[in-house]
C-alpha cells in the first residue's frame, strides 16, 4: 500500500512538471511562425512624437510650455506625457470599462480593427497589460486616428455633449474652461491616441498574416 501511495505522489508530481512544462512549450509553438519580438522601452516609444501631440504643442504653446517646459514635441516631453497619460489611465480605472484587446471572435476585428498580436504588447506603456474584460465603452487599443485632438478634448469635458448615451464621467479638471489642456490633459490625450500606433509601426509581413 504504501508503494502505492508513493507511486501516486510521484505521478502526480509528474503530471504537474508535465503541466509546466508545456505552459512553456505552447506559447512558443503558437508565436514561432512570427518575427522575433523586440521589446520597445519608453525612449523608443516616443523618440519620434506622433502628429497628434505636434498638433498639441502648436495649438496651445503657452499652456504645453508650462505643462513640459518647451513649446516643442521633444521626444522626452513625449515620453513625459504617455508615461503620465497611462498612469492618469489606470489610476482613473478607465480599463474598467474600456477593454485593450480585440478578440478573434463576435466579429470584433469588423468593431476595433485588427485581433490583437502578441508583438504589440511588447513594450513599457504595455506592462503591464491592461487588456481587460468589459466594453461598457468601446475597446481602444486601436483608437489612434479615429479621432482629433478636438474630439478628445471635448469628449474627457462632457461625453455626453459627444455621446449622448455615454456613462463616461467628466474629466474637465484636467482642462481650462475654453478647453485648453492643462498637463493631465495634455498627456492623456497624448496616451489614447498613441494608442494602435504600436500595432502601425509593426513589420508589415506580420500585419499581413494577422489580417489575412
Amino acid at each position: 500500500m504504501e508503494r502505492f501511495y508513493t507511486f501516486i505522489f510521484a505521478a502526480g508530481l509528474g503530471c504537474f512538471a508535465l503541466a509546466f512544462v508545456l505552459s512553456l512549450v505552447f506559447p512558443v509553438i503558437s508565436l514561432g511562425k512570427y518575427e522575433a519580438m523586440e521589446f520597445r522601452d519608453l525612449e523608443d516609444l516616443a523618440a519620434v512624437p506622433k502628429a497628434e501631440f505636434v498638433e498639441l504643442a502648436a495649438r496651445y504653446p503657452e499652456a504645453f510650455e508650462s505643462a513640459f517646459g518647451t513649446r516643442t514635441a521633444t521626444p522626452a516631453a513625449y515620453a513625459e506625457a504617455l508615461q503620465l497619460g497611462r498612469d492618469i489611465y489606470v489610476g482613473q480605472g478607465c480599463w474598467h470599462c474600456h477593454s485593450q484587446f480585440v478578440r478573434p471572435t463576435s466579429n470584433e476585428a469588423q468593431r476595433f480593427g485588427p485581433v490583437s498580436v502578441a508583438q504589440e504588447y511588447n513594450n513599457a506603456l504595455n506592462l503591464p497589460h491592461i487588456w481587460g474584460t468589459r466594453r461598457v465603452g468601446p475597446d481602444l487599443i486601436r483608437t489612434h486616428g479615429k479621432h482629433t485632438n478636438d474630439w478628445h478634448i471635448a469628449h474627457f469635458m462632457n461625453p455626453k455633449n459627444i455621446v449622448p448615451s455615454s456613462v463616461m464621467p467628466s474629466y474637465k479638471y484636467y482642462f481650462e474652461e475654453d478647453g485648453t489642456p492643462r498637463k493631465n490633459g495634455f498627456s492623456l490625450v497624448a496616451y489614447i491616441q498613441w494608442l494602435g500606433t504600436a500595432y502601425e509601426d509593426l513589420p508589415e509581413s506580420v500585419k499581413q498574416e494577422n489580417e489575412q
